[in-house]
């Protein structure tokens, strides 16, 4: 008969607080290099992140004035940046710095006698209104930049850490993780977020998110809140749209929409049943327009898109999405299933028709200015007569862009108008027009014939 293994036992016991003593010391030495791995990335990606400062007004039906006297008031709003260059492009929000007349920046510093140093003034490069972002420049060189992430390869879960000017607070980190790669706010956006639970508070827009890696994948924008502060639910602009959309800004000062020909609805299980379909879910081609490029490269109507250059879609506005990534003349590529069989197609991304930017390199605020009715206009041409639908007359000034706040009263003259006559006087060129206004006095009424989506109309203008 086998001795009882009692002495092991007692061994095993007698070894046991040295096996706790070990874990625990694995533990500390795991937290301390986790720790010291968080202290290296701030440490990376601090000098890159930028505090701003805007000025600028606002008028009465902007703010919370209720008295006359406050009808035009001065807003002053802080918030954060990227350095995009060491020559000093910065990416921020939009919101940042709209409305700005004056824009300042103050650089990182690991003195603590310049934690509150000079500003450095801005100037703004431009806007885009639709994604909310803005690129400004600063006179300076050799500044530290950050590089951009693929926001695609994001995973639910992923560690990241934020950086910005919460509340005013220079120089703060947050961390959290990703709570969603793909977050529409409403059903109808084209324009997905990423979800973080890291704190982000006012002040914090345009501040990084990044990775592990110290890659910027996302960029801080809003937050959802009940009480003003953080509460878990923070949103970011996916990297691959702010890096699109920040290197047009560079370029050109303004963002070129793009579209394929082809539009697409969410597929529910009863349009799925009443056309006889094989999925009640995704999207499907529901127009694709002739002679576009979703119709020359092949594609139909009924149609079911199941991916954009590999990845799946689960709803209409994805398309529209992906489109937002990509520049004109880019290929998207496009998985469809049609009658059972899957087909692949490669369709190029052109400009779109009612791009309100669509005109705007081919003017100046030199040549092209009727500061009258506060447009930039250009006389009609070959090349605009391409990018317009087919009009009633061929002379007239095309309204490249238009002032928010023009200097007459009467109906908006839109972007993409065409003026034809001026008081029945035919308008052929921006120093026609001009000459024709010249014409016109003060408390005169100015009739406009206009060529509006093919339809002519007349707008009565009075200047005082």
């Amino acid at each position: 008969m086998r001795a009882p293994k009692l002495p092991l036992l007692g061994a095993t016991l007698a070894f046991a607080p040295a096996l706790f003593s070990q874990t625990i010391a694995s533990r500390d030495a795991s937290l301390g290099q986790l720790s010291a791995s968080f202290e290296a990335l701030a440490a990376r990606v601090r000098p890159a992140v930028v505090q701003i400062f805007s000025t600028g007004y606002v008028t009465a039906q902007d703010s919370d004035a209720t008295t006359a006297s406050s009808l035009l008031s001065t807003q002053r709003s802080t918030g954060s940046g990227v350095i995009l260059t060491a020559d000093g492009y910065i990416v921020t929000n939009n919101h940042v710095v709209q409305g700005a007349r004056k824009i300042e920046v103050l650089l990182y510093s690991t003195s603590p006698r310049q934690a509150h140093g000079s500003r450095i003034p801005a100037k703004l490069i431009g806007t885009d209104h639709d994604t909310d972002i803005a690129v400004i420049k600063i006179d300076r060189a050799d500044l530290p930049v950050l590089t951009f992430g693929d926001s695609n390869q994001l995973r639910q879960g992923e560690l990241v850490m934020a950086f910005g000017n919460p509340l005013g607070l220079e120089g703060s980190a947050s961390m959290g993780i990703v709570s969603s790669v793909r977050r529409r706010l409403r059903p109808e956006d084209p324009l997905e977020y990423i979800q973080t639970d890291a704190p982000i508070n006012p002040g914090n827009s345009g501040g990084p998110l990044v990775d592990a890696d110290g890659r910027v994948v996302g960029l801080n924008t809003l937050i959802f809140t009940q009480s003003g502060g953080s509460e878990g639910l923070g949103f970011a602009i996916p990297s691959n749209i702010v890096h699109s959309v920040s290197e047009q800004l560079r370029q050109n000062g303004h963002v070129h929409r793009g579209q394929i020909g082809i539009s697409v609805q969410t597929i529910t299980p009863e349009l799925a049943q009443g056309l006889r379909l094989s999925q009640d879910w995704g999207a499907i081609a529901a127009d694709v327009t002739p002679d576009g490029p979703a119709d020359k490269a092949g594609l139909k109507v009924r149609d079911i898109i199941l991916s954009v250059n590999g990845r799946e879609v689960q709803d209409g506005p994805e398309l529209e999405t992906a489109i937002y990534r990509l520049r004109l003349a880019e290929i998207v590529h496009l998985s469809v299933l049609r009658d059972g069989q899957k087909l692949e197609y490669n369709v190029p991304v052109i400009e779109r028709d009612d791009d309100p930017q669509r005109f705007a390199d081919m003017v100046n605020p030199q040549d092209n200015l009727v500061s009258r009715l506060g447009i930039l206009g250009i006389e009609l041409n070959d090349k605009l007569t391409d990018m317009l639908p087919e009009l009633r007359h061929q002379y007239g000034v095309v309204v490249a862009a238009r002032s928010s706040n023009p200097p007459y009263s009467g109906p908006a003259i839109e972007t993409g108008d065409v003026i034809n006559e001026l008081n029945r006087t035919p308008i052929t060129s921006v120093k026609a027009l001009r000459a024709a206004l010249d014409q016109i006095k003060s408390g005169e009424p100015a009739v406009l014939q206009i060529e509006r989506n093919g339809k002519l109309m007349y707008l009565v203008l009075e200047f005082e």
